[in-house]
């Protein structure tokens, strides 16, 4: 406490109380301050075009293990880009969390996108990851067609997804439209084949009576069902319906090798330009590389993990078994494009 200073020459130690008293109440009024604010420090935002019951578990884990608050916005792909090219600096997005490379490629090519650190880039195989840095894939995931052995054999299922507009498959496939890795498989038809042929596929299908579903898992359901044959969806929806009913009857065909059907994408990740908070978005991205979440892709998702030392579950065809066609990931990023094509098309409204 200040005391009455008896004689001048107490006035010095007394001043000295007063100004050390000083210090401390502004330390104490700085940390305090530096606290509010850290309390006060927004969630990091994530635009999720992965669906929510798949990748919301591994999220709420991240803020589990790292303290790190979070807000997700699910949506479709194809909207999700546009939405984020619409809010331009002012998004409020910090990472793109998506289930096909193309959506990352398109905001890429826009420069929304800032590059990930070199560790970070080199924990996956460089396929699978953007060559100028800039998207890195959380998981692997083939094209295929699931289809009914009670309905159709073996032998019987085209070498190439491009055979499916033959007669004798009149009626017989299902495909979702609206669905983002559906059309990166359209997309990638596009820049290897081109534009004609992608749409004259997607013609040849339309007149060979293709079922159009809402989404891939009505393709999968209708196929389970027997109401359709063959269904254009991911390798791992077979293993979603088999954890439910082992007995479903369903399988999986795999294109043969290299053919553009025989695609395998990837769900990838990359931070936004407009992010305030690029060193935690990146520290949500290692998490999805840690060797704890692609154990969970493995057997949560049925998902390929990207990272080594990480098994598959047991039956799935091994990653390195897998021949895709020679197309650069990144080159799948006219999304506007392949949705326009199919409008023309009309396989899409």
């Amino acid at each position: 406490m200040y005391r009455v200073p008896t004689n001048i020459f107490d006035m010095g130690d007394n001043m000295k109380f007063i100004r050390n008293s000083l210090l401390v109440s502004v330390f104490l009024l700085v940390t305090s301050l530096g606290v509010l604010a850290q309390d006060a420090k927004e969630p990091l935002t994530i635009y999720s075009a992965r669906r929510e019951e798949l990748v919301a578990p591994i999220i709420e884990r991240f803020t589990e293990d790292t303290g790190i608050a979070v807000e997700v916005r699910y949506g479709n792909l194809a909207e999700m880009v546009a939405m984020i090219l619409e809010e331009g600096d002012e998004s409020p997005a910090d990472v793109f969390f998506t289930q096909d490379a193309s959506g990352l490629g398109a905001l890429a090519r826009e420069e929304r996108l800032i590059p990930l650190s070199d560790d970070l880039l080199e924990r996956v195989p460089e396929r699978f990851r953007s060559d100028d840095g800039l998207w890195v894939g959380i998981s692997g995931r083939a094209r295929v067609a699931i289809y009914n052995p009670t309905l159709i054999e073996a032998d019987d299922l085209p070498a190439s997804l491009l055979d499916l507009t033959d007669e004798k498959y009149r009626g017989m496939v299902g495909w979702a439209p609206t669905n983002g890795p559906f059309q990166g498989q359209v997309t990638a038809i596009r820049v290897l084949l081109g534009d004609e042929v992608a749409k004259a596929w997607v013609e040849g299908m339309l007149a060979n009576d293709v079922v159009t579903f809402p989404e891939n898992t009505a393709v999968v359901q209708a196929v389970v069902d027997g109401e359709v044959a063959i269904g254009l969806v991911n390798h791992y929806y077979l293993n979603e319906f088999r954890a439910e009913n082992p007995d479903i009857d369903a399988e999986n065909h795999y294109f043969e090798a290299e053919d553009v059907g025989a695609l395998v994408n990837v769900a990838a990740a990359g931070v936004l330009d407009s992010s305030d908070q690029p060193e935690e978005a990146q520290a949500f991205i290692e998490y999805l590389l840690s060797p704890d979440a692609q154990t969970y892709f493995a057997t949560e998702t049925y998902e390929y993990p990207l990272i080594s030392g990480i098994d598959t579950i047991e039956g799935l065809l091994p990653l390195d078994e897998l021949k895709p066609p020679a197309v650069d990931l990144s080159s799948l990023d006219d999304l506007e494009g392949t949705i326009a094509l199919m409008q023309e098309a009309g396989a899409l409204p």
